[in-house]
């Protein structure tokens, strides 16, 4: 019988409080713990009993999901992991759950071959690769790009369910630029990823601009009651990111036409692998095999970031104004070096 999400969030509740060893876990310290996750994920705000936990625990120790955690009670009272390097995060898949995923696999392989599924094919290959790895033992031949350190995660999928659904949300959030939260209400729209970072995109309650908040800034989300949902009309998701380099981009932003020379080999590598779908060759140079590149993209920080990485193989030729820009962040990162050379 599937396991339902409440107790999967109760689960890795209790995983992450037995995990820190720097305090000691009462039974009412974990019913406590389990009840703030599911008022924060899934809005519940009715507490759990203690039998639950109880219930909890005895599943986890179990070989019923494939834990077999080494749960341990210290002084009649303290609930602790005997191995302190355990984690159920860490258990090995189960026959059972090898098959589905098998399974998964199988069903998805036959849809990526639809063009509306053809994004799906790195999913795909990714999952296969897991699988074999688990059936067999081996090392995987396919990595991706990940950062293991990535705050924000956990609220991906509570945020699909209240954008689906339309609802608005209370966030808690903390701007690098802050020293306290705000408290936002906010009528979700889309995630966005970029570069292995998590945005959720929205209107928040009183603005009328579409606000970009980074997940890992997120520090609670709950539910609201009697809240209207809004919806910016000039706001349309599946263009929105179309003339944009990352995610930083509002509904007034307009696109400028870019002219960049890019110098040398890295030439080759703007050529196969554009920094935008907008990209064109404007003009090839024979005498030093330079490509001069045009793209259409609204002006913003990751653009900048983009074309700052190409360091001394890339001239920025228009707009002036970036131009500009590019040439005094060089011209402050030669004073650093000079300051200590």
């Amino acid at each position: 019988m599937p396991v339902s999400r409440n107790a999967l969030i109760r689960y890795k509740t209790i995983d992450n409080c037995l995990r820190n060893h720097y305090r000691r876990w009462t039974l009412d310290d974990l019913v406590e713990a389990c009840s703030d996750a599911l008022a924060e994920y899934e809005g519940i705000y009715k507490g759990i009993s203690r039998r639950t936990i109880q219930g909890d625990l005895q599943v986890m120790r179990s070989e019923k999901l494939g834990y077999n955690a080494p749960i341990v009670v210290i002084d009649k009272k303290y609930y602790t992991y005997e191995d302190p390097d355990y984690s159920i995060t860490n258990s090995p898949l189960s026959e059972s759950d090898i098959g589905r995923l098998s399974e998964a696999v199988e069903v998805l392989k036959q849809l990526s071959g639809f063009a509306q599924f053809s994004e799906m094919d790195a999913l795909v290959s990714r999952l296969e690769d897991r699988v074999s790895v688990t059936k067999h033992q081996t090392s995987p031949v396919i990595f991706f790009e990940r950062n293991d350190n990535l705050r924000g995660l956990n609220h991906i999928r509570t945020l699909f369910e209240y954008i689906t659904e339309k609802q608005v949300i209370k966030i808690s959030y903390l701007p690098f630029t802050a020293r306290q939260p705000r408290i936002w209400f906010v009528s979700p729209y889309i995630l966005k990823e970029y570069r292995n970072r998590w945005f959720l995109l929205g209107k928040v309650k009183g603005k009328q601009d579409l606000r970009i908040m980074a997940l890992d800034r997120i520090e609670s989300i709950g539910m609201t009651y009697g809240e209207t949902f809004e919806q910016l009309p000039d706001f349309h998701p599946e263009t929105f990111f179309d003339d944009v380099i990352g995610v930083t981009k509002s509904l007034r932003d307009k696109p400028s036409e870019i002219l960049f020379k890019i110098i040398g080999e890295q030439a080759q590598y703007v050529l196969t692998k554009p920094l935008h779908s907008s990209q064109r060759i404007v003009e090839r140079h024979k005498n030093d095999r330079s490509i001069t590149f045009a793209m259409k993209v609204v002006m913003n920080y990751e653009l900048e970031r983009l074309l700052l990485g190409y360091g001394e193989n890339i001239q920025v030729l228009q707009p002036p104004t970036l131009a500009k820009r590019l040439r005094d962040i060089h011209q402050q990162a030669a004073d650093l070096y000079e300051e200590t050379l």
